[in-house]
C-alpha cells in the first residue's frame, strides 16, 4: 500500500495489547490494538490516549470515534477495541509516491477498519 517493503517484527501480546512494528529502510510504523472488556473501559482508554498523545481533532467516518494526535498518528475506537497507528518514527514524507506521514496514518487506519469485522 505504501510502495515500500517492510520487515514486520515479531508481534507482541501484553496486557490485551497486540502490537506490531513495521520496519522500513528509513523509518518505522507501529500498529497496536487494545482489546477491552466493556464500553466504559473502551471509552476510558480512548479518552486516556487522547490526553496522553494530544487529541488534535476528530476524524470522521472511522470506527465509532477517531482522532489525530499531536504527532499525526491516528487513534480509532471500534466495538471494544482501540487501534493506534503510530507514525512517530516515519520521516515527514514517506512511501512511493512520497506522502505525508499524517496522510499515511489516515490511509492505514482506513484500510484496517475496512477489514475489521468487529465480532
Amino acid at each position: 500500500m505504501l510502495g515500500v517493503q517492510a520487515v514486520v517484527q515479531t508481534p507482541t501480546w501484553i496486557d490485551h495489547l497486540y502490537s506490531c512494528r513495521y520496519q522500513y529502510p528509513n523509518g518505522s510504523m507501529v500498529l497496536s490494538v487494545k482489546e477491552l472488556s466493556s464500553w466504559a473501559q473502551t471509552k476510558g482508554y480512548f479518552a486516556m490516549l487522547g490526553r496522553q498523545l494530544g487529541d488534535t481533532g476528530k476524524l470522521g467516518n472511522l470506527g465509532q470515534g477517531a482522532f489525530t494526535t499531536s504527532n499525526g498518528s491516528v487513534v480509532v475506537r471500534k466495538d471494544w477495541k482501540v487501534l493506534l497507528v503510530d507514525i512517530t518514527a516515519l520521516p515527514p514524507q514517506f512511501g512511493v509516491p512520497p506522502t505525508t506521514k499524517a496522510d499515511i496514518a489516515d490511509s492505514v487506519s482506513d484500510v484496517i477498519l475496512g477489514c475489521w469485522a468487529g465480532d
